[in-house]
């Protein structure tokens, strides 16, 4: 690795550059671990790649990699640490998902029994898709592989 890719004005790249401050938890060659200044609960932390790419799909594919196995090494630590009862990972790409840093980053959110956070992934009966419906959007999605 040549050395990180930064970009003026981004507020990881200047944790990066060491101008601006974070609780660091964790860092290799690849990433940094730090906490978050707006925490969902303690411990949330945050995995940033040192090269600066807006979105995940920008990210040097074996650094991608490495923010998901850094990932699992901070929930460890935060199930270590805390004593959580789960874990959330989670990574907003693009403004229209809430990503409001673009330089990809992956959130690791510690969890705990009652913690009143509930999930905005519990399927609902009522607004399931059709069959059709799934394998329609499916055949576009594996349409766009052929164009990788």
């Amino acid at each position: 690795m040549a050395g990180p890719l930064v970009r003026e004005g981004c507020i990881f790249c200047k944790i990066l550059a060491g101008e601006a401050s974070s609780s660091m938890v964790f860092e290799d060659n690849a990433c940094v671990a730090f906490l978050d200044v707006a925490p969902i609960r303690p411990g949330h932390t945050l995995v940033v790649p040192k090269d600066h790419a807006p979105r995940l799909s920008e990210l040097d594919p074996e650094v991608g990699a490495r923010l998901f196995r850094t990932g699992q090494k901070v929930a460890a630590a935060l199930y270590g640490s805390l004593g959580c009862d789960g874990i959330n990972l989670f990574l907003a790409d693009g403004e229209a998902a809430g990503q409001d840093v673009f330089h990809a980053h992956l959130h690791v959110l510690p969890r705990f029994e009652g913690d009143g956070l509930g999930s905005a992934f519990r399927a609902d009966e009522e607004k399931m898709a059709s069959r059709e419906e799934l394998d329609e959007v499916a055949e576009k999605i594996r349409n766009s592989f052929q164009r990788l």
